[in-house]
């Protein structure tokens, strides 16, 4: 997939009956088959590659190599679409603005139905894969809240960190009143945080962070569970990278939207290679970019690219794809990079 800067099974299979001297065809059925169901294969001993169980070892892969001193990670989850085709749910590693997949699940959008049951399962995968002394972020935009999610992600002694809309009502913990959350977000400029008791119908007892920023078309209120001096609102701006990570599988990297296959399973088994193959470039290419942090969540503004000494003009994810190519074509060992650490700051 790197060398043919493609996931399409056509382009690989060309690409690999090249550098391993067999023939296409042959090559093109077994990444297809690969793809396949078990009954849909040929043969009485065929198996098929079961998705979900690869979903744990793909965030060990990246805990075993995160820094030993970075005890931090942030995972975002979202969902995207492939055209009037595919909807997928999606939960990612966030990483040196790049988002590395680690469970999904792909619906045809004319036969998806609730997102809960799906989500809950995802995130079942993972219950005590992190060591219970990190601290985890896990980010969606608004309109992913729900007070399930919230404490989905508590009871996995993780931290939510979830956007809502200003539509609602809150109370602070010294009052009795609730009063409109659009009053605390009310200018440009304007920033508060505290305890509340948030929604007068399914109340969340919460800290709720809210910000609005110039450049900014609307204010930022986030719940979590962590106290209001343990949390920093520009910690929300990490999310986003995983609207990277939908990039870089579609025309900023692997090509999906040019994909053929019909069967949402299949399609499950295909992410799997994409995940796996940017999980790769990713760590390479983050080496390459080392003079940033891979995570930290330390103070930052929420405008923070304008931080950087050096602006980056190759995302990690290009870094990653030069430099396994550059290696190939001088004859080097192919690099496996690293996640990076030497300084305190979560870019």
């Amino acid at each position: 997939m790197v060398v043919a800067r493609s996931c399409g099974q056509s382009s690989v299979a060309h690409m690999m009956a090249r550098l391993i001297c067999q023939k296409e065809n042959t090559v093109r059925q077994r990444l297809r088959e690969w793809c396949w169901d078990q009954k849909d294969k040929a043969g009485k001993k065929r198996t098929e590659v079961a998705v979900e169980t690869c979903f744990e070892p793909l965030l060990r892969w990246i805990l075993q190599d995160w820094e030993t001193r970075e005890r931090r990670i942030a995972l975002a989850m979202d969902a995207t679409l492939l055209g009037d085709r595919y909807v997928v749910l999606a939960i990612s590693v966030v990483y040196r603005r790049c988002a590395i997949p680690i469970a999904w699940k792909v619906f045809s959008v004319d036969r998806q139905a609730g997102w809960k049951a799906e989500w809950l399962r995802l995130f079942a995968f993972f219950e005590g894969v992190i060591p219970a002394d990190w601290t985890v972020l896990v980010l969606a935009d608004r309109g992913l809240y729900a007070d399930w999610l919230f404490r989905s992600i508590t009871d996995l002694h993780w931290h939510p960190f979830l956007r809502i809309n200003a539509n609602g009502k809150y109370r602070t913990e010294d009052s009795s009143q609730f009063l409109p959350l659009s009053n605390l977000a009310s200018s440009v400029g304007c920033h508060w945080s505290g305890r509340v008791t948030c929604f007068k119908h399914r109340p969340l007892i919460c800290t709720l962070l809210v910000g609005w920023e110039e450049g900014y078309t609307d204010p930022w209120l986030i719940l979590t569970d962590l106290q209001p001096n343990q949390a920093n609102l520009a910690w929300y701006s990490l999310r986003s990278w995983i609207e990277c990570c939908f990039k870089h599988t579609k025309r900023a990297g692997w090509q999906w939207q040019n994909t053929r296959m019909t069967d949402p399973h299949r399609a499950e088994r295909h992410w799997l290679a994409m995940a796996v193959a940017t999980l790769w470039v990713v760590r390479v290419g983050g080496e390459v970019d080392a003079n940033l942090s891979p995570s930290s969540f330390d103070p930052l503004p929420l405008l923070h690219s304008s931080k950087r000494s050096q602006p980056r003009l190759l995302s990690c994810f290009r870094l990653g794809v030069l430099a396994i190519l550059a290696a190939l074509l001088n004859h080097r060992s192919l690099p496996l990079g690293s996640f990076y650490l030497n300084h305190d700051y979560f870019y």
